[in-house]
């Protein structure tokens, strides 16, 4: 049983750790069709995001180092942790309310969320490099690292919002 769900564990960080690999190196090197971070940094532009080059690197960042991490069980929870940030930013920002992907919706998103918490709580399994080399992080860590990511989320959200919405304010004339 017990190699089932190291194996099962395995599947779920390869898959879902690189494909978002994938994701942050189209944002940062414009691969597999990506815009880079110039045209990334203009898209987060247009929603808010100030400055726009912080929050692209930061984005690509969290996507392509995170997916690294949690594809290889290194350091868990840090990988689930960074790609959690980027999906939750993701679901509030750009797709929701919408549910269903063909739509647009925060359907992928949630569901790369859940994964990457599920793995945050049970470990990265037997197969992972921290039970290979015995970095596994306190469980402290996921804790306080969601307090992070929540705050960041918060802060990225709210700063984009207010920065999107004073672009679009009418300048008031004085007489």
């Amino acid at each position: 049983m017990v190699i089932e769900l190291d194996l099962a564990l395995l599947f779920l960080r390869l898959t879902v750790g690189v494909l978002l690999a994938g994701h942050g190196a189209q944002k940062l090197f414009g691969w597999f069709g990506g815009q880079g971070l110039r045209g990334t940094a203009g898209w987060l532009a247009s929603m808010g995001f100030r400055p726009a080059g912080f929050w692209a690197l930061l984005a690509g960042l969290m996507e392509f180092v995170g997916g690294l991490l949690f594809a290889l069980g290194l350091f868990c929870p840090v990988g689930s942790l960074a790609i959690g940030a980027s999906m939750v930013t993701a679901i509030a920002k750009v797709h929701w309310p919408k549910v269903w992907a063909v739509d647009g919706g925060f359907e992928l998103p949630f569901k790369n969320l859940m994964v990457v918490v599920a793995v945050a709580i049970t470990g990265p399994g037997a197969i992972s490099l921290d039970r290979i080399w015995g970095t596994a992080l306190p469980p402290e860590v996921l804790w306080s690292g969601i307090a992070v990511v929540i705050s960041g989320c918060y802060y990225a959200l709210i700063s984009s919002t207010l920065a999107a919405a004073s672009a679009s304010a009418e300048p008031i004339a004085v007489k």
